[in-house]
């Protein structure tokens, strides 16, 4: 494989998911050269200014070996972005969610960023390089039934704030994107996920939880997705800009959620039980 050492390179992880590819393509487009992070290699990746990189978020083995890889590809030219964009999402009541599924969650959304910053700070440092975080809209508005993701991101959401000023001395920018529901292959692995984790629970607890489940999916069916295109602009942005912003939104309902978590919680409560249809619905009774 080769790749070239000159000109301005991108490390984006989860490159084989759906914002992750338009991010990649997008960011080829406008003469980067991408090292796409994936767990395997993808066709539709196989294109002019993107090499593919087997990367693990969740392995720092994987992670080493790819700093390393890369390292000798730029031949001491470093990095111009690290863009953190791989993500799971984990759903369902907390007393149905596996605490397996509660660390894999983190696993991935946390750990795994920082995993990757660690091992390539040394890059950046060499390229003048920035940092840019895929966050998501629950990082700041925390929906029923998506705790974990929302829980992940808000730690992701901490922890960037913080670096920001940890590397301000080598004038090291960390954006956060933050977009909203995009259409991605993420909602079907995440649904599947959660109905592999009611099939193993003990039925008497589902029962407990049957009607606000039915709920919920009935609103998620009718929700709106922004194609992934428009969160990699929004990552485009913040990787091209000369003085990036520590923030960024992609699609209608990221706004919306920074509108929804500056009005008081019990109102913000309110409006979701009506939103998701939950208002009313009498708790069952445990058998």
């Amino acid at each position: 494989m080769t790749a070239p050492t000159n000109g301005r390179a991108i490390l984006l992880t989860g490159a084989n998911g759906g914002i992750g590819r338009a991010c990649a393509q997008a960011l080829a487009a406008k003469g980067f050269h991408v090292y796409a992070g994936v767990r395997t290699p993808a066709p539709e990746l196989d294109a002019t200014g993107i090499t593919q990189i087997v990367l693990d978020v969740t392995d720092s083995g994987s992670v080493a070996a790819a700093a390393d890889q890369v390292a000798k590809h730029r031949d001491g030219q470093g990095l111009h972005a690290v863009i953190n964009n791989a993500g799971v999402l984990v759903q369902g009541p907390t007393e149905l969610v596996p605490i397996d599924e509660w660390h894999r969650q983190f696993e991935v959304n946390v750990h795994g960023p920082v995993r990757v910053i660690q091992a390539f700070l040394p890059l950046l440092r060499a390229g003048g390089g920035r940092i840019v975080n895929v966050s998501a809209g629950s990082a700041r508005v925390a929906f029923p039934f998506l705790g974990p993701i929302g829980a992940s991101k808000s730690a992701l959401e901490s922890y960037s704030e913080s670096l920001r000023v940890e590397l301000a001395p080598w004038r090291i920018p960390v954006s956060i994107v933050q977009p909203g529901a995009m259409r991605t292959e993420i909602f079907a692995k995440s649904t599947a996920s959660a109905e592999a984790a009611l099939a193993e629970a003990d039925p008497r607890t589902v029962a407990l939880y049957e009607r606000q489940l039915v709920a919920f999916d009935t609103a998620a069916a009718g929700q709106r997705y922004a194609p992934p295109e428009v969160a990699a602009a929004a990552i485009v942005r913040a990787v091209g800009a000369r003085r990036p912003k520590a923030f960024y939104t992609a699609g209608s309902d990221a706004r919306l959620a920074i509108w929804l978590a500056r009005i008081p919680a019990r109102l913000r409560d309110r409006v979701f039980q009506r939103a998701l249809g939950l208002s009313g619905i009498e708790p069952a009774l445990a058998h």
